[in-house]
């Protein structure tokens, strides 16, 4: 047996690549993460175009990995096997789980002598629907199910980011999902439309205070009526005119609305489709997560837990799928 001083012998390379960054993982036994390193070389910001620029991306950030381990099986997953990506993975429909991954992969050369498994995103596409697809999310929740087997039983996964996710799992297969573009909506309307004019900035913003008005908006949500949304929007300029809302917490309004309107949405389709037994757990980052965990607070709804980025044993788990994990010689033996 090795001694204590060995060090862990790395055993994958995990690609996390999404359209504005990519992280490396250097992965151990039963998917320890060894090393991690993050780029800004997402899609959007490749060294140079097409294939070329995904070799140099990869091989800036985990070729002297390669170097040393050159063996090193290399899975990945993200916006990278998109339509825009380095090779294309078409979509898998649901039910699915990540044998049904690993069945539907597609491998690239990597340009430095080995290839790159890259995981297919998951569609929706039922009768009387419009279609809905997820890319990268599929991984967290291999991930999320490998950490905690008992959530594979039924559980419902909420994933804010720019393009909000619910993901819900039955007997260990994601069986339905929907987006929301919560955040990317609220960037846009800070940014680019009137609201934002009378919005300012503080150094020191009161949490109290700040938490009371994102929870207005939360409010203005749970009781609207079908076909208010664009109404309660212009709220985020007239609460500040009338100045029945300081100017800096207009954003924090604004916020708790949307937030509030996916949750009232998220929620209901959960219910519609029956599913909402088992623990409700938020995967993305913490910060976001805390914001939409005080939303659901607001409406009543508990939930179970935050995940921060399971991304990395997600790809451990698709790694195994895919047969490019062996267990130990002992342990063979």
């Amino acid at each position: 047996m090795p001694n204590s001083h060995t060090p862990p012998r790395p055993e994958l390379i995990a690609l996390d690549w999404g359209t504005s960054s990519l992280r490396a993982f250097l992965l151990g036994e039963a998917g320890q993460v060894l090393q991690t390193r993050s780029t800004s070389q997402g899609l959007q910001a490749l060294p140079m175009p097409g294939a070329a620029g995904f070799e140099k991306a990869f091989a800036d950030i985990a070729g002297d990995w390669l170097a040393s381990w050159p063996q090193l099986p290399v899975v990945a997953g993200g916006m990278v096997g998109s339509a825009q990506g380095w090779k294309e993975a078409p979509y898998v429909r649901c039910p699915a789980d990540v044998g049904s991954l690993a069945a539907h992969s597609v491998s690239v050369p990597s340009g430095v002598g080995v290839d790159v498994v890259i995981a297919p995103g998951l569609l929706l596409d039922e009768v009387g629907t419009a279609p809905d697809v997820i890319r990268g999310e599929e991984i967290q929740i291999a991930g999320a199910l490998a950490a905690d087997p008992a959530l594979a039983e039924a559980a419902t996964m909420v994933m804010p980011g720019t393009h909000s996710k619910w993901v819900q799992v039955k007997a260990g297969r994601i069986t339905y999902f929907s987006s929301y573009m919560t955040g990317e909506l609220f960037s846009l309307l800070v940014k680019h439309s009137i609201l934002g004019r009378l919005m300012t900035e503080v150094v020191t913003e009161e949490p109290t205070a700040a938490e009371a008005a994102f929870e207005q908006g939360v409010q203005a949500a749970r009781h609207s009526q079908p076909g208010d949304f664009t109404h309660q929007i212009f709220a985020a300029r007239t609460l500040g005119l009338t100045r029945r809302l300081p100017q800096h917490l207009l954003k924090n309004y604004l916020s708790g609305l949307l937030i509030g309107h996916e949750l009232v949405s998220g929620l209901a389709k959960s219910s519609a489709n029956r599913q909402t037994q088992g623990p409700l757990l938020l995967i993305g980052e913490p910060t976001l997560c805390q914001r939409y965990a005080l939303a659901f607070a607001t409406l009543g709804v508990p939930v179970t837990g935050i995940l921060d980025n399971p991304a990395p044993r997600g790809l451990w788990e698709f790694a195994k799928a895919l047969g490019l994990i062996h267990p130990p010689l002992d342990v063979l033996h």
